[in-house]
């Protein structure tokens, strides 16, 4: 959990913005490993088709971005294992077909995420990240900004899946980053 601060920091927002990651990744996950094959695979209609997809096309951009983020002036240590992660060749590539690979691999990818907030530093924020899109088109931009399309990118496509959860009548619970952010003493 973030420390309360005297002072609130970028790193602090971003740290509280990989938790709020993790934690709903956790509760996520707990509710999809309750779903049998069929369902987890069956096409929906959502952007990426199914739950699968959908939870696929999360882990396949932020591994597209946490490889480009490597190349940031800082090298932040944490992103060294990003090797260990297969290379998506999609946006809608489906890099693990069973659940508990996915699972598992998602845990993994949570932890560098937080490790990697943990490492950031004011300047790093403003510094220029220089990528090229998957369809080639080169990019400029402060990285403080990337990072923060990062984080809601990944809470845009759970919504997705907690809307397909939803449809199937089961329980989300509270998605709320509130539940999360530290109360001030």
């Amino acid at each position: 959990m973030v420390q309360s601060q005297t002072s609130y920091t970028m790193q602090a927002h971003f740290n509280l913005a990989a938790e709020y990651n993790q934690w709903m990744n956790n509760n996520l996950y707990q509710l999809v490993s309750q779903l049998d094959e069929d369902t987890f695979t069956q096409q929906k209609g959502a952007f990426f088709g199914s739950i699968a997809g959908t939870l696929n096309h999360i882990m396949v951009a932020d591994i597209i971005w946490l490889t480009r983020f490597k190349a940031h002036p800082t090298g932040f240590s944490s992103l060294n294992g990003m090797t260990d992660f297969p290379s998506p060749k999609a946006l809608s590539s489906i890099l693990f077909a069973d659940f508990s690979s996915l699972h598992q691999a998602r845990k993994k990818l949570d932890n560098v995420i937080i490790d990697m907030c943990q490492q950031i530093r004011d300047i790093d924020l403003v510094t220029r990240l220089s990528y090229h899109n998957t369809k080639g088109h080169a990019f400029n931009k402060k990285w403080g900004f990337v990072l923060q399309h990062f984080f809601n990118h990944q809470t845009h496509h759970r919504g997705q899946v907690t809307t397909l959860l939803s449809q199937m009548e089961i329980d989300c619970g509270i998605t709320d980053l509130l539940m999360i952010t530290p109360d001030e003493t």
